[in-house]
């Protein structure tokens, strides 16, 4: 096991990987090529390009943070697993993404309980050499600072579940994936896309923020954006205010009815009608 250092970041140690697990990685990362196409946005998919993350193996991190730092400024910190939140809040907000090192086993591939590399590296880092996305990640980790004094978190982590992990962004040709936890998962990718059961709504952040989720089972609504400028921009205001608000209201369970149209329809009707998504607010 690596060293922990006092901000709990450690040595990747990528010569100690073995072939299996590098074996692993190309399993995961070749299914979901397959998956993805035609589902992930094209922000993630330049993100992967430009990185150069193929099915070759597990990649280096201090050659992805090179790439990422010249694009965005951002870089890669390993760390043993999750951190505490304020660790990862002031990671975030200083422009350094922390990602987990070890890989998942074959009998783990389609649901693992935590963050391993896959999921870090092939679902999170790419859409980080989007400069406008990069953006909002740092406002996110700043927010979060401030989430933590103000005693908010809960609702503050509801917009992270709902956009960086499950997010989707409503394109000419139809919604796409942006987020992580999508992206990273086979059976979600076209779960949150085609099947006709969970809820796509226009993003609002207060119905966000008073929306709980699942963490063990697919989604039960998915958040639609227009762009990530309108994501960022959602982040600028002092939350502050909000958070007065949204306390004073009920939260929302997973999939609970609301006064609002969701998109509807497979990706050939979504390819050819365009999405249609709810403009009421909750």
């Amino acid at each position: 096991m690596p060293r922990t250092a006092a901000d709990f970041t450690i040595d990747q140690n990528w010569p100690a990987y073995s072939a299996e697990e590098h074996a692993i990685w190309r399993l995961l990362f070749e299914r979901q090529q397959r998956m993805l196409a035609g589902r992930a946005c094209r922000e993630y998919l330049a993100g992967l390009a430009g990185l150069g993350v193929a099915a070759g193996g597990i990649p280096e991190f201090g050659r992805l943070s090179d790439i990422l730092e010249r694009a965005t400024g951002w870089r890669i910190a390993a760390v043993p697993g999750l951190v505490p939140d304020d660790v990862f809040f002031a990671c975030l907000a200083r422009r350094r993404f922390p990602s987990t090192c070890f890989i998942r086993r074959r009998d783990q591939l389609d649901y693992l309980s935590e963050p391993d590399v896959f999921h870090d590296i092939y679902g999170h880092v790419p859409m980080l050499m989007n400069p406008i996305f990069a953006d909002y990640m740092q406002a996110y980790g700043e927010g979060g600072l401030k989430a933590l004094r103000l005693g908010h978190l809960p609702r503050l982590a509801r917009l992270y579940w709902y956009t960086v992990e499950f997010g989707l962004i409503a394109t000419p040709e139809g919604l796409r994936i942006y987020g992580s936890g999508i992206l990273s998962s086979a059976g979600e990718s076209v779960y949150s896309l085609e099947d006709p059961r969970p809820s796509r709504l226009r993003f609002d952040l207060r119905r966000v923020m008073r929306t709980r989720y699942h963490i063990d089972r697919y989604q039960e609504s998915y958040f639609v954006i227009d762009d990530f400028a309108q994501l960022f921009a959602a982040t600028r205001p002092d939350f502050a205010p909000l958070y007065r608000e949204i306390a004073m209201l009920p939260d929302i369970e997973p999939g609970a009815p609301v006064p609002a149209d969701v998109v509807e329809g497979g990706a050939a009707a979504r390819k050819k009608e365009g999405p249609r998504i709810s403009t009421a607010r909750v």
